[in-house]
């Protein structure tokens, strides 16, 4: 009656709550930043958690945490299930703590159902996945898959300059393991959408496919700067109405590679900053993302081609790429996994591509990967209203306890 099971609602809830505490804030949110004295009362009390339900606790240099539930075969690599625990300095309750905790609930109901996997099971806390205090984001699983260097993550530095290895050392979680030598089989993520599609589409589950591609570019409008005064409109080379016109064509660059493409301009700065000086120059940032490959490289040689159209005006445009994520997709044994776990459980899902990186990004290039999605109120995360529901907490439980059981197998 193994394809019976369902998680314990009311515990994960519960937890969830409970967790919620350790920072929270007096909208209804959390700050929970890493490596703060409030991490480390997180990390204790998952940790508790884990041990009471029968796990073996392993650390590594990094400060991942790994809960083990022991399988039939304990030779065999595990299969995973984890997020993070740290938050936006103004976080909601569920980003991040939902996938840990329902990935220790997933443990705790196969303990009360006494059901047997062949493959060990873990329930995984990565590190500094907000980059909130220190960047960059991902941090954690990033040092694990081999994408930055334990040194590098050491000398990272928060805003008072102190350092992440000594925080990581103050608050006691500088494990013995070095980071990656512990093998995972697969690892699956549980996560709030953070946007608005599955609510829209009254969706109970996404099933996600892989992760946005991303590309940051620096684009800069030089103008000469002079008195606003005495300067006549028609003798200057004023840069802003040059940033007017060029914004809606970058808008539209995005535009006409579809629904799935995202473009944002962030950051907007003047130089001197006066408000009776012509500028000099505008700078702005530009975000784009798309799950394709192909269309962000559309995307970058359409925006490099615009920007040359003014190269020999009175305005000249630059443009320099500052950042690139290329688009991840995840293993297709995985992503089935999750779509079968959705069917089995009678929920409606749809394939979706998340807009955000999340600790999976890294993940995906050592370990065969999966996310699973469940709506959030309004689409809102990283924001203290950021809600989900109860049942929308079980949905995601229940989703990700049937895909780890399929990969782990049953004893």
């Amino acid at each position: 009656m193994i394809e019976d099971i369902r998680v314990d609602g009311d515990r994960l809830w519960s937890r969830l709550m409970e967790m919620a505490h350790i920072g929270a804030t007096k909208n209804g949110g959390v700050c929970r930043l890493a490596l703060t004295d409030l991490d480390q009362e997180g990390r204790a009390l998952f940790c508790g958690w884990a041990r009471k339900a029968g796990c073996a606790i392993q650390v590594d240099a990094i400060g991942n945490i790994f809960a083990r539930r022991a399988g039939l075969d304990d030779s065999a690599s595990a299969v995973a299930a984890g997020s993070h625990l740290d938050t936006q300095p103004s976080g909601g309750k569920f980003d991040g703590a939902l996938g840990v905790l329902a990935s220790l609930e997933v443990i705790d109901t196969l303990n009360d159902h006494g059901v047997r996997t062949r493959a060990p099971i873990e329930s995984v806390v990565w590190t500094n996945e907000e980059g909130a205090r220190f960047g960059p984001a991902m941090l954690g699983s990033g040092v694990y898959a081999g994408a930055f260097d334990l040194a590098f993550a050491y000398d990272r530095r928060d805003k008072d300059d102190i350092a992440l290895g000594d925080e990581l050392t103050r608050i006691g979680y500088v494990g013995a393991v070095e980071p990656g030598a512990h093998e995972l089989a697969a690892h699956f993520e549980l996560h709030i959408e953070q946007g608005p599609i599955l609510e829209r589409n009254a969706q109970d589950v996404g099933v996600v496919t892989g992760v946005n591609g991303i590309m940051w570019f620096d684009m800069e409008v030089q103008g000469f700067e002079t008195h606003a005064g005495p300067t006549p409109m028609a003798m200057r080379r004023d840069p802003v109405p040059i940033l007017a016109e060029i914004v809606p064509k970058i808008y539209q660059v995005a535009a006409s590679e579809g629904d799935d493409s995202r473009c944002t301009i962030g950051v907007i700065r003047t130089h001197p900053g006066s408000p009776n000086t012509v500028p000099a120059s505008v700078t702005f940032t530009i975000d784009v993302r798309h799950p394709e490959k192909r269309a962000l490289e559309r995307m970058d040689a359409t925006l490099r081609s615009l920007a040359g159209q003014y190269d020999k005006g009175r305005c000249p445009v630059s443009l320099k790429r500052t950042w690139y994520s290329p688009p991840v997709k995840f293993a297709d044994a995985c992503i089935q996994a999750v779509a079968e776990a959705a069917a089995h459980c009678r929920y409606d899902s749809q394939p979706i591509s998340s807009g955000a990186g999340h600790d999976s990004v890294y993940l995906s290039r050592v370990v065969p990967t999966g996310m699973i999605f469940v709506p959030c109120r309004d689409g809102l995360s990283h924001n203290e209203l950021e809600h989900i529901s109860s049942e929308q907490a079980t949905i995601g439980a229940n989703v990700l306890l049937h895909a780890v059981l399929k990969s782990a197998g049953i004893g």
